[in-house]
């Protein structure tokens, strides 16, 4: 059975950084996409960067130029280096990873930004 788990939340100041990782354990082969998505508390969940196979990437246009998605295939594990953070960036953050018909998210893990 295939987990995604992640880690590397928690609780900084704004302008400060994290980096997220998610990992899967488990046999798990042809991943298509990886991304991350946020939901805040009352809001939906939103994409928030994506990384295909082959390396292309794409962003959310409120964390464009902050936050740099990138994935290590041998390691299924993707990260997210998140920059010059911002009080609005406060979510419990999601990783999926996409492979033909299947999907599977993390369990989410929570980033909190202070002013």
């Amino acid at each position: 059975q295939v987990q995604l788990v992640e880690s590397g939340g928690g609780l900084v100041q704004a302008g400060g950084s994290l980096r997220l990782s998610c990992a899967a354990s488990g046999s798990i082969t042809s991943i298509n996409a990886m991304g991350w998505y946020r939901q805040a508390p009352g809001k939906q969940r939103d994409l928030v960067a994506v990384i295909t196979s082959g390396g292309s990437t794409n962003y959310a246009n409120s964390v464009k130029g902050r936050f740099t998605i990138s994935r290590d295939n041998a390691k299924n594990t993707v990260y997210l280096q998140m920059n010059s953070l911002k009080p609005e960036d406060t979510a419990v953050y999601y990783c999926n990873f996409i492979g033909g018909p299947w999907s599977y998210w993390g369990q989410g893990t929570q980033v909190t930004v202070s002013s």
